[in-house]
């Protein structure tokens, strides 16, 4: 409880207490006038090839369904070569409030049904285990863009994550500020979709915005950026002294992640 109460301090000392509603038992959100923000959590397991099918049917038959019934309805899964014989998975969980993302990990160990459908991935042995190691990072939508937006998953996509790492907290809360003042109205004029846009809170490469858009194909992502590139206001904005990318930006880690079928992202 101690662990949990910290964590939700930090998370509102960060981004003040309107960013987002922390929920608990009898408690109201610290402040309800305020437009409410999503929060995020984006996991990425590095596993041998031949384990990702152990993988997959944990998360499809186990983790998502116990999830939903947490309230936790929406999650996304993509992967990515990341070897000669290695995947990365990514898992993208999409939480109403911080309550939910500190009580995620007793739900699920309370969850019978969970360890039933789980057991082969719940079960593996140190001498044969199914992921190398999971990375995970919380993340808090940016105000532009305060909720995931949803894709069509009937249909054929891509996934392109976008990390922009920053030399100091200044930096990065720049970039975001650019992106809420007119940077993302740009992406939807060219077709740059967003999925979502966030803040890192708790995990590596601090401080760093990050982001998830969604194209049909490859050929529409380059075509898209070519576009963005060429835009006159898209110039004009990176023009400003206090937006250019060498002030405000030192890392960029670009993605092309393919949604497993199971995906609701």
């Amino acid at each position: 409880m101690k662990r949990r109460n910290f964590l939700q301090s930090s998370l509102l000392s960060c981004f003040g207490a309107g960013a987002f509603a922390v929920q608990s038992s009898g408690a109201k959100s610290a402040d309800s006038s305020a437009k409410k923000r999503e929060l995020y959590e984006l996991r990425v397991y590095t596993l041998k090839d031949s384990k990702k099918p152990v993988l997959d049917e944990y998360l499809s038959k186990a983790f998502i369904p116990a999830l939903g019934r947490l309230g936790i309805a929406t999650v996304g899964v993509f992967s990515e070569k990341a070897g000669a014989d290695k995947t990365a998975v990514y898992v993208l969980i999409v939480f109403q409030s911080a309550e939910q993302v500190f009580s995620l990990a007793s739900g699920l160990a309370a969850d019978a049904e969970h360890q039933r459908a789980g057991e082969a991935y719940l079960s593996a042995v140190a001498a044969d285990p199914v992921y190398e190691r999971i990375e995970s990072s919380v993340l808090s939508a940016i105000e532009g863009l305060p909720g995931l937006e949803k894709t069509d998953t009937s249909k054929p996509r891509i996934l392109n994550l976008r990390v922009y790492e920053s030399h100091n907290e200044r930096a990065g809360k720049k970039k975001v500020e650019m992106f809420n003042s007119g940077e993302l109205d740009i992406f939807r004029e060219v077709g740059l979709t967003p999925v979502f846009f966030a803040e890192t809170v708790i995990g590596s490469r601090i401080p760093n915005l990050t982001y998830m858009l969604v194209f049909p194909d490859d050929a529409a992502r380059g075509a898209a950026w070519g576009r963005f590139g060429a835009n006159e206001k898209w110039r004009k904005l990176k023009s400003v002294p206090e937006y250019a990318d060498k002030e405000i930006v030192s890392k960029i880690t670009n993605k092309i992640l393919q949604p497993e079928p199971y995906s609701k992202i």
